[in-house]
C-alpha cells in the first residue's frame, strides 16, 4: 500500500484537462516502454526515463536513485532540474527517514504532498535547497530484485495522487524490466566470451601439442635412413601441420570456429615451399570466412594436393606452382596447376586408389565436402580442381 500524507492538498491544475492529462501520460509511458525495450545503454535509458517521467507529471524535477551502497547512500544517478554537477555525484540517505530509503526499503511508493510540513520523513538538503514542495517515490525492482528509486519532485504547490503513482508505477516497472534485461544480456555476453577463451586455448594447446608431434616426425626422419619410410614420415609430418595450422587460425581470428581461407590456404602454401627451395609456390584464395568443419578437410586435400606436385611435377631442377581458390555462383574451386612432366598412368587417381594413402584421403575428403575432383592436362603438366558447394551456403558466416 502507498504511504500517502494525510494533509489535504488541492489536486494541480491540469491546463489540457484531467482527461487530456492522463491520456497524454499514457502516450509517454507507451513511448518510453518501445524505447525500454530497444535499449542498450541503461544510462541513456536512465536520462530518457527522467526526462519523459517529469513530462508527463508536469514536473520540473525527476531523479534515478541507485539502490543503497555499502555507505547506506543512494547516488543520483541520472536527474533532469538540477543543478550542473549534481547528477552522479550527489546522493540521499537509504534510511526509513528518507522518503527514497523508505520507498526502497520497505518496497511501498511514498507520496509527500507538503514537504515542509512533513513529519514522517526528513526533507533532503538536496531538494530543500532547490524548493521542492512535493515528491512521489516509487521502487524500481523486477523479478524480486531491488535496483533503485525513481522520484518526481515539484515546486509547485498541487498534489499527487493515486493516478500520478499509477503513472509513475508503470515508468518503474519498465525501468526495472530493462535494467533486468541488460544485466542478464550482460551475463550472458561474458559467459560467451568465456567459452570462447576456452575454445581459443583449447585450439592454441593441441596447435601447441601437434607442432610437438612434427618436431618428433622430424628428429624420427633424420635418425632414419630408408627413403621410403623418410618420404612417409614427412608426408605425415605435413598432414600433421596442416591441422595444427587450421587450429592455429582458429584461435587467431576474430570468432571463435571461424577461419580465412585465404590466411588459411595461402598460409599452409607458405609453410609447404619452406621445404621446397626449389619450387616456386605461389597461391591466390578468395579472402571468405568459412567454419573449421569446411577449414579442415580443405586443409588436408590443398597440402595433398601440393605435396604431389612438388614430389612427382618437376623432379630434381624444381619449378612452379599456383594455387588459386575462387568463390563463384554458390560454388567453390581450388586449382593446383603445375607446368612439370604431367601426371603418369601410373599415379592416375583411379590406377593407384588402392595403394596410395594421400589419394585415398583427397578421395575420403572431397566426398566429406560434398565436392569433386579432377586432373586435367595443364598443357603441359598437371591441373588438380576441386570443385564443391561453397561452405559459406546457407551459414552465418556468408
Amino acid at each position: 500500500m502507498a504511504v500517502v500524507e494525510e494533509a489535504p492538498a488541492e489536486p494541480t491544475p491540469r491546463p489540457q484537462g484531467e482527461v487530456d492529462y492522463r491520456l497524454a501520460q499514457q502516450r509517454i509511458l507507451a513511448k518510453f516502454g518501445m524505447e525500454a525495450l530497444r535499449s542498450r545503454d541503461i544510462d541513456s535509458l536512465l536520462d530518457r526515463a527522467v526526462e519523459l517521467c517529469a513530462a508527463g507529471m508536469n514536473a520540473g524535477f525527476c531523479k534515478y536513485l541507485d539502490a543503497p551502497d555499502d555507505e547506506g547512500r543512494m547516488l543520483v544517478r541520472a536527474g533532469l532540474g538540477w543543478e550542473p554537477g549534481l547528477v552522479g555525484t550527489a546522493d540521499l540517505g537509504a534510511d526509513l527517514a528518507s522518503p527514497a530509503g523508505y520507498a526502497f526499503k520497505i518496497g511501498e511508493p511514498v507520496i509527500s504532498n507538503h514537504l515542509d510540513e512533513e513529519e514522517r520523513f526528513r526533507t533532503p538538503d538536496l531538494m530543500a535547497e532547490h524548493g521542492i514542495k512535493r515528491a512521489i517515490n516509487v521502487l524500481v525492482e523486477a523479478d524480486g530484485k531491488r535496483y533503485g528509486v525513481i522520484e518526481v519532485d515539484s515546486v509547485k504547490e498541487g498534489k499527487f495522487d493515486e493516478d500520478d503513482l499509477a503513472f509513475m508505477q508503470g515508468f518503474a516497472n519498465l525501468i526495472g524490466v530493462a535494467i533486468e534485461r541488460q544485466e542478464t544480456e550482460a551475463k550472458l555476453s561474458a559467459a560467451i566470451e568465456y567459452q570462447e577463451l576456452l575454445t581459443r586455448e583449447a585450439s592454441h594447446r593441441v596447435k601447441n601439442s601437434l607442432a610437438m608431434v612434427s618436431s618428433m616426425l622430424e628428429l624420427q626422419m633424420r635418425e632414419d635412413d630408408d627413403p621410403r619410410i623418410r618420404r612417409m614420415l614427412g608426408d605425415a609430418q605435413a598432414r600433421i601441420t596442416a591441422i595444427a595450422q587450421t587450429h592455429d587460425q582458429l584461435w587467431r581470428g576474430d570468432k571463435v570456429g571461424l577461419v580465412n581461407l585465404n590466411d588459411l590456404a595461402c598460409g599452409l602454401t607458405e609453410t609447404l615451399a619452406e621445404n621446397a627451395s626449389r619450387h616456386t609456390i605461389l597461391c591466390h584464395a578468395d579472402a571468405i570466412v568459412i567454419s573449421a568443419d569446411a577449414a579442415m578437410p580443405i586443409g588436408l586435400v590443398l597440402t595433398e594436393l601440393l605435396t604431389n606436385a612438388i614430389k612427382y611435377a618437376y623432379g630434381d631442377q624444381g619449378g612452379e606452382i599456383v594455387v588459386d581458390i575462387v568463390a563463384k555462383d554458390g560454388r567453390l574451386e581450388m586449382t593446383v596447376t603445375d607446368h612439370g612432366i604431367g601426371m603418369p598412368d601410373a599415379s592416375a587417381p583411379k590406377a593407384s586408389a588402392r595403394t596410395s594413402l594421400g589419394t585415398r584421403m583427397i578421395t575420403s575428403l572431397t566426398r566429406q565436402l560434398r565436392g569433386t575432383i579432377a586432373y586435367e592436362d595443364a598443357g603441359p603438366g598437371t591441373r588438380a580442381r576441386l570443385t564443391m558447394p561453397d561452405p559459406r551456403e546457407g551459414s552465418s558466416a556468408q
